[in-house]
């Protein structure tokens, strides 16, 4: 059941640990102003999985997003597990090639959406994008799931659940930031 609900044990603990963080604010998350916001972008460790579906479900609603990995390598494809559980959701990952942060262009307007608190303070001590608003992307899910843990090399009914919860969350964003929408 821990596999395949919350990836791994570890994936479990850190679930547990992220509601505290943000009750006490200890998230590093930095509250964006609904209206400014002109991009969603996702991040994730690899940028081959999680942020990788979040980009191609928020283009999919009309949305101008983006997505990048805090330790990867510029263009490369995403993992084929999820290429295969997005596809039996009706999204195609085949043509995504991942960004690494250093090559990532922050613009005016942007809000980075993580996975991880960990990649929150990642990101809040980064001098290239610690000023823009940023938060967990599973504060948009039902019931809210502050950590989407990593379904890297993961159990495949694990991947099937991360991406439908990251699939659920993008939903959520659509209405709460219009000012992403796409003309």
């Amino acid at each position: 059941m821990i596999r395949s609900r919350f990836g791994t044990f570890r994936g479990l603990v850190r679930l547990a640990l992220s509601y505290p963080q943000l009750a006490l604010g200890q998230s590093a998350s930095l509250t964006p102003d609904p209206a400014q916001v002109r991009r969603l972008v996702f991040v994730c460790q690899g940028n081959i999985c999680r942020s990788a579906f979040a980009d191609i479900v928020a283009q999919r609603a009309g949305m101008d997003s983006a997505s990048f990995g805090l330790s990867t390598t510029t263009g490369r494809a995403a993992h084929g597990p999820a290429i295969l559980a997005a596809q039996a959701l009706g999204y195609d990952l085949s043509a995504h090639r991942a960004i690494d942060l250093q090559d990532y262009v922050p613009r005016e307007g942007d809000l980075l959406l993580a996975m991880e608190v960990r990649q929150l303070h990642r990101l809040a001590a980064d001098p290239r994008v610690r000023h823009l608003p940023r938060m967990l992307l599973g504060r948009w899910t039902r019931p809210m799931l502050p950590h989407l843990h990593d379904p890297y090399q993961l159990d495949d009914r694990y991947m099937a659940r991360c991406l439908r919860r990251v699939e659920q969350a993008v939903g959520a964003l659509v209405s709460a930031f219009p000012g992403a929408r796409l003309s």
